[in-house]
């Protein structure tokens, strides 16, 4: 099988050498519009559950709604663990599924378990809802929103109604999180002597209050051959609104809620609070969808925020260097770029040097472009990035990425001469030469590749994160390593037939 890979490899030298060419630069194609991360995608299948309580206790929390929804979702197909944390009115559960199993039908399986428990939850208890899909390398970019002549008020409006809706509209963007400032809201302050006055119970304007804030449908009404939508449009949307809301009746007239309490918009109570260089601010985190290019999104983000950045009120500015992800990758990239670049410079100074032939050199050298841009395509197959641990795999092979074409260059070299060396009756034709001299050390490369490439397999048993941090390394090493194998029994043989004869 070998022997006739190499003879047609020969008889069809043009053939292989443009479907080499025709490779490099579809190869090189594909290598600019690779993802690009900092380290290999380390996030298990999780699904994360919200369920907010309104001030319950942690140990009421966990009785009556933390404890049931975790025995619900222990029985999910392809469950693997469901962990939990309990704080005054909120639990968080994380769901962690199996390796490899697909995030989107996890959240179908958690929607349907949730379905049968939301029932057993308390009355004032929200319904458990599903975070935003994301990894744990997803927070790529924290942009600080500050201002020196408005309030951490307006800064915190400003930061949800503008900034947040625009980068939620950017594509690849997971969820957008609001820290700092303060959250705007109408505030009632009920007098006690009025509601004595009045002989009206604080419950009765709660209970006003929350009854009039929303819309009601009323049907609708037939006329003239059209029909007519009938809506209470009831949501309370300022301050004269929510004044005039009716708590009953007092002496024949209404009572309203600015009879008995002073309205003012306030600030509602937080718990934290965000800052830059010390001065008070608007902090937004930024997640980015699995399997998103991170370099790509962030330039994608700074142009979003510059347009938004026009659209600020005056005095209101975005600083978006807080913390950018890219950065790190881009350091980290460019680290193994060089690294790569010197290893490449080096392996061809001392092929020629020991070659001391510019053709052999040449020949032994094209296995490199070929053999790395190979492994980038099996990459993008494979659905893996370019990352540390990819590019790492790659520099360790550039050394041995050559070593295969330099047997098989030097063994070609050697017969060439000692054939041209022969009489002329006894000469054979070169393309036989070439074709005997490559089948002469096909066993001997074949081997040692086989050898080599065997180190690496018992990364591919590896479990947990650890197989998935080192795993993309073994298999760039791998692929270029046998892309190597297949230059050097099929594009060597047919450079040496045309640059090595004379």
């Amino acid at each position: 099988m070998i022997d006739g890979l190499i003879q047609w490899s020969l008889r069809n030298r043009l053939v292989v050498l443009a479907v080499a060419a025709a490779f490099l630069v579809w190869g090189g194609y594909v290598a600019t519009r690779m993802p690009v991360d900092v380290l290999p995608d380390l996030t298990a299948p999780t699904v994360t559950v919200l369920v907010e309580g309104h001030g319950m206790a942690p140990t009421d929390m966990e009785a009556l709604v933390t404890f049931p929804i975790e025995a619900a979702l222990n029985g999910g197909s392809g469950v693997r663990r469901v962990r939990s944390v309990t704080a005054v009115g909120i639990a968080i559960i994380w769901v962690d599924f199996d390796w490899g199993e697909d995030v989107y039908r996890a959240r179908q399986t958690v929607t349907e378990k949730l379905a049968a428990v939301v029932a057993t939850l308390p009355d004032d208890v929200d319904p458990p809802v599903l975070a935003p899909t994301s990894s744990i390398m997803g927070e790529i970019m924290f942009v600080a929103l500050e201002s020196d002549d408005h309030t951490p008020l307006e800064l915190r409006t400003t930061a949800e109604v503008l900034v947040r809706r625009r980068l939620l509209a950017t594509p690849g963007v997971s969820q957008v999180t609001v820290i700092g400032g303060e959250r705007r809201q109408f505030e009632v302050l009920v007098d006690p002597e009025r509601l004595a006055d009045y002989g009206v119970a604080l419950s009765a304007v709660e209970a006003a209050l929350r009854g009039a804030n929303r819309n009601t449908s009323a049907g609708f009404r037939v006329a003239g051959g059209q029909e007519y939508l009938i809506q209470g449009v009831g949501r309370l949307r300022d301050l004269d609104a929510v004044g005039a809301t009716v708590i009953g009746v007092h002496d024949t007239r209404p009572l309203l809620v600015r009879d008995v309490a002073e309205l003012r918009v306030g600030a509602a109570l937080k718990r934290g609070d965000g800052s830059r260089n010390g001065q008070p601010a608007v902090i937004l985190g930024i997640q980015r969808q699995p399997h998103v290019n991170t370099l790509a999104l962030t330039r994608q983000l700074e142009t979003v925020l510059d347009e938004i950045g026009t659209d600020l009120p005056a005095g209101m500015r975005l600083d978006s260097r807080l913390f950018r992800q890219a950065d790190f990758i881009e350091l980290a990239l460019a680290n193994l770029t060089d690294a790569l670049r010197d290893g490449t410079i080096l392996v061809v100074l001392v092929t020629f040097v020991f070659l001391a032939n510019l053709r052999a050199g040449a020949i032994t050298l094209v296995a490199i472009p070929l053999s790395l841009l190979a492994a980038v395509v099996g990459l993008r197959l494979a659905g893996l990035s370019i990352n540390s641990m990819t590019l790492g795999g790659m520099a360790i092979a550039i050394g041995a990425l050559v070593d295969d074409a330099i047997i098989d260059v030097e063994n070609v070299t050697r017969r060439l001469r000692e054939n041209a060396g022969l009489p002329a009756d006894e000469r054979r034709p070169t393309l036989e030469v070439v074709y005997l001299a490559s089948r002469e050390i096909r066993s001997s490369i074949i081997f040692a590749t086989a050898v080599v490439m065997l180190v690496f397999l018992p990364l591919f048993f590896l479990a947990g994160v650890e197989g998935r941090l080192l795993q993309p390394l073994g298999f760039a090493y791998l692929i270029s390593l046998f892309a190597s194998l297949v230059v050097a029994l099929t594009v060597t043989p047919a450079l040496c037939s045309y640059l090595l004869p004379g």
